[in-house]
């Protein structure tokens, strides 16, 4: 059975968990906030915006904190400064220091996850980041990753990572990366020594590991870990009716250690 899991400065929050406020503008939309400083995140805030059809949506402070967006239903625009593209499920979007994000539903109305974190003092925007992007961008990819050595690799066979927006890209300080556990895969229990973890499941049931066990997740669940806190996701299911487990997210700020791990370098371009 899927349960909630509050395990000190970690957490697993179901989509049946979030508490949704409407905005002042009276439009219908909606947000709820299941990672924040409130819960002890110290970089990375997280919002859950189901933005009503024909209205637009902004985080509070976006110009002076960097965002990232992934559409989770429906379907509309996504904004980054000037520069806007068409959303649809999976769409994602880089908004740096400095460049507003803005969402605007279309008929349907557009669901949405939407990292925050402002610029902490000593990082370097990327001179020409990239903004828009999906989940499915497998351009620079981390295979077979082992974990970071607190906890034995699984035996089974090792999911891939799309990193999607990272330094490569021009990302300073927030990362997206989107994790694809085919039935039976498992992306490696590990932990982030300087850097908040918050995760969502896009796609599919499986499992997320936090601290000591296993935790049955589905679509929409988020994963919130403080720095230090073990973490993996896997996807136990296998046989003919079996389908992938899809997480996206990332550490808040980007942890060095998994584009060593993928042989590509942390340097902000």
């Amino acid at each position: 059975m899927k349960t909630s899991s509050h395990l000190g400065t970690a957490r697993i929050i179901t989509s049946r968990e979030f508490e949704y406020e409407n905005t002042p503008d009276g439009s219908g939309t909606e947000v709820a906030t299941p990672v924040s400083p409130a819960v002890g995140a110290p970089c990375v805030t997280l919002h859950v915006v189901r933005v009503a059809p024909g209205a637009a949506w902004s985080p509070e402070d976006t110009l002076v904190e960097e965002n990232t967006a992934v559409v989770y239903a429906g379907s509309g625009r996504v904004h980054v400064g000037s520069e806007s593209r068409e959303a649809r499920r999976a769409s994602a979007a880089y908004a740096p220091t400095g460049r507003a994000l803005t969402l605007t539903a279309g008929p349907e109305g557009l669901t949405a996850y939407v990292w925050r974190t402002p610029l902490a003092e000593g990082r370097t925007p990327g001179t020409d980041p990239k903004v828009f992007s999906t989940l499915w961008d497998d351009e620079t990819r981390l295979r077979g990753f082992a974990g970071t050595g607190q906890i034995d690799p699984e035996a089974a066979p090792r999911a891939t990572m799309n990193f999607v927006f990272w330094p490569g890209a021009g990302s300073a300080q927030l990362c997206l990366h989107c994790g694809i556990q085919q039935p039976g895969e498992t992306f490696n229990v590990h932990l982030h020594t300087h850097s908040d973890e918050a995760f969502i499941a896009f796609e599919g049931v499986g499992q997320m590991y936090l601290v000591d066990r296993w935790i049955d997740v589905e679509a929409g669940d988020v994963l919130f870990a403080a720095p230090g806190v073990l973490h993996g996701a896997r996807n136990p299911h296998t046989g003919p009716e079996a389908r992938r487990f899809v997480t996206c997210g990332g550490p808040t700020p980007f942890d060095p250690a998994l584009y060593d791990a993928a042989g590509v370098s942390s340097q902000v371009v």
